[in-house]
Formats: structure tokens, C-alpha cells, sequence
């Protein structure tokens, strides 16, 4: 398993597994804020539509994102959904492709109520949208390819979304959990999440092995530990490591900042044409 490097195409930066693209034909990509049209307080490559940004803003933005992934033929392919920090995983199959693509009004909805979306369809790329929660990447490489989006807040988190995502794409991909991949963007670190007794106690209830850190609550090691505990081992696990919150410079915090823009996850398995 390879990992995640920074690429920079322009202003614009990207986090990506070049060695992922290159042996399987499957993208995943974690955005940069840089580069984009928005203006404050989303400035400047925010992709995402809830926000109140402008719509033509946010679907030049997108638009930039996947001509920097070169994959810009498939734009209106992108698939994104309405995110309400629930549980619930949708597959994306058929006409559903190009769901929630575009902002501008007019343009077919969002993919409804889901914080996790995945396929096998080739050529459909799956794009969710962060501003501290823990954007996952889960992949499987055969033998039927398959890829996840995953957006995991603290209710998703502890609702264990990312386990019954895997445990879909695994059985949509005709492999075992343990065959999977997991890529973990960008999110709050524990190092500036700060949460109550109560919610501390509800994740310390359901997950043993993490511990409670004098009031801060470790997003990522939660998900991590439920993806390890569906099957997906540790050493199959890629984490960032940088946190929303310290590096507001790079990426969107809805803590850090108040209203603002949001970076995003995006995976695909292309075609031949790419």
C-alpha cells in the first residue's frame, strides 16, 4: 500500500495516492481551500453548495478541482449528496450519476439524506464535503473495483458509518473487509476538539480502547478503531495526520472559523478513456 502525497497544480493543492491511480485506475483525492473563485468567508476553492457561497462560484470550483485530477471529461458525472450527519450509505448506481453535481439552480438534486455514498460504476466520481469531520476514502482493488466516500462526524462516528460502509462496499466489491483500503483526510484533531463529559462518555462506552484526553474527543483514532474492528486492519489504513483546525491555511474549520467553505473527498475508477 502506497499513501497520500501533496501535489500542487497551480494555487491549487491536492492530496492523492499517485501509485493507486497508476496500478488500479482508481483516483482518490483529498482537496486544498487554495485556488479556487469563492470569496470570504469561503474563499477560496469551497465545493460545496449548503453554504450559502455562490453557486456559479462553487461549480467553477469543482469544475477546477477535477481538471487539476484530470478527470475533467467526467464532470457531469460527479456525484455528491445532501450530507445531514446521519448513518445512512447509499450506493450509486444507474441514473443516479451526476447527482448533486452542480450547485446552480435547475440542476438535479443532491443524492438525498446520505453521508456516505459508494459504487462500482466506472467513470463516477464521488465527491463529499468537510469542515473538520473525518473524510474517508475506502477502496477495494478487485475483483470487481469498488470505492467509498465516507463523511464521519461525531454522529456518524459513533453511529460506526464507516464500518457498515465498508462492510456494503466489501460485499458490493465481492471481497472481505480485509481486502480494503482506507484513506483518512484531513479533520479536527484531538488537539483542538473539545467536547462535553456527556458525549465523552458515550464514545468511551462504545469504544474501550479510546481514551478520554482531558476533555478532547480523537475523531480519527474513533474511526479508525471501527474500521479495524469490521476488519479493515491498521496497516491497511492511510491517515493525513494534519488537523482542520491548526492549518486554516490549508483547510476549512467550522470551529476555527464559524461559517465557511469546505474541502472535499473524492474517489473514482476510471474508464479506459482515462
Amino acid at each position: 500500500m502506497s499513501g497520500l502525497v501533496r501535489q500542487q497544480v497551480g494555487d491549487l493543492a491536492v492530496h492523492v495516492d499517485a501509485g493507486l491511480r497508476e496500478e488500479h485506475g482508481i483516483v482518490v483525492a483529498f482537496s486544498e481551500r487554495t485556488g479556487g473563485r469563492s470569496a470570504r468567508p469561503f474563499e477560496s476553492l469551497n465545493l460545496a453548495s449548503h453554504v450559502g457561497d455562490d453557486p456559479s462560484c462553487v461549480d467553477d470550483n469543482r469544475a477546477l478541482l477535477m481538471a487539476a485530477l484530470g478527470i475533467e471529461p467526467l464532470r457531469n458525472r460527479l456525484t455528491v449528496p445532501e450530507q445531514v450527519h446521519g448513518v445512512v450509505v447509499r450506493e450509486v448506481a444507474g441514473r443516479m450519476a451526476g447527482l448533486g453535481g452542480f450547485a446552480r439552480a435547475g440542476t438535479p438534486p443532491p443524492v438525498p439524506a446520505a453521508d456516505a455514498l459508494f459504487t462500482r460504476e466506472h467513470d463516477t466520481p464521488l465527491m463529499l464535503c468537510f469542515a473538520d469531520c473525518v473524510p474517508i476514502v475506502l477502496v477495494a482493488t478487485g475483483p470487481r473495483p469498488a470505492v467509498a466516500v465516507v463523511h464521519a462526524g461525531w454522529r456518524g462516528a459513533l453511529g460506526r458509518i464507516v464500518a457498515e460502509a465498508a462492510r456494503r462496499l466489501a460485499a458490493c466489491a465481492c471481497c472481505e473487509t480485509s481486502d480494503l483500503l482506507a484513506y483518512m483526510g484531513p479533520h479536527i484533531g484531538v488537539c483542538h476538539y473539545e467536547v462535553g463529559p456527556e458525549l465523552l462518555s458515550q464514545f468511551t462506552d462504545a469504544f474501550g480502547t479510546i481514551a478520554a484526553a482531558q476533555g478532547r474527543l480523537d475523531l480519527g483514532a474513533v474511526v479508525s478503531e471501527s474500521l479495524n474492528g469490521v476488519g479493515v486492519p491498521f496497516s491497511s489504513q492511510v491517515r493525513s495526520g494534519l488537523c482542520t483546525a491548526e492549518r486554516t491555511d490549508a483547510f476549512y474549520s467550522h470551529r476555527a472559523e464559524g461559517p465557511t467553505g469546505r474541502h472535499g473527498a473524492l474517489a473514482c475508477i476510471l474508464g479506459s478513456s482515462l
